[in-house]
């Protein structure tokens, strides 16, 4: 059993039917919505503008990203999505992701991924913003 630590960054959802298949199971696919989610409240909650960033030519995309599903999240579960940053370089930083059932701390799904940093209109690699940079320096 895996609780969330309360200065871990971690972000609720709770599964709707719309997550799901038939028999209630969350598709595979809906755990990469719900990190993505994580990933950008983590963002947004280092005091970082996204819309800003596109006013400013940058873009953030996943580059690489090794998941392992664990166990299914059902219909009407609520989760708690991890987003504890890893490391960084001058066009990257990365995460640690889970999707952890409330009920039980059940850890669901787990997730390395690696987010590059792009010029918006080219999709080419530029370097963090100074403002990204002193985020993940501080961390």
């Amino acid at each position: 059993m895996t609780a969330v630590d309360s200065a871990q960054f971690h972000w609720p959802v709770r599964v709707y039917i719309e997550d799901t298949d038939a028999g209630g199971i969350v598709y595979h696919a809906r755990y990469l919505h719900f990190m993505e989610r994580a990933r950008t409240e983590w963002v947004r909650s280092q005091g970082i503008a996204l819309r800003r960033g596109l006013d400013e030519n940058v873009s953030y995309v996943v580059q690489k990203m090794a998941i392992q599903f664990r166990q299914p999240a059902k219909l009407d579960d609520e989760l708690w999505v991890t987003a504890d940053l890893t490391g960084s370089g001058r066009v990257w930083f990365g995460f640690d992701q889970k999707v952890i059932r409330q009920s039980d701390g059940a850890v669901l799904a787990e997730a390395d991924v690696k987010v590059a940093c792009v010029a918006l209109d080219s999709g080419r690699p530029r370097a963090l913003p100074e403002s990204m940079q002193a985020i993940v320096r501080e961390q």
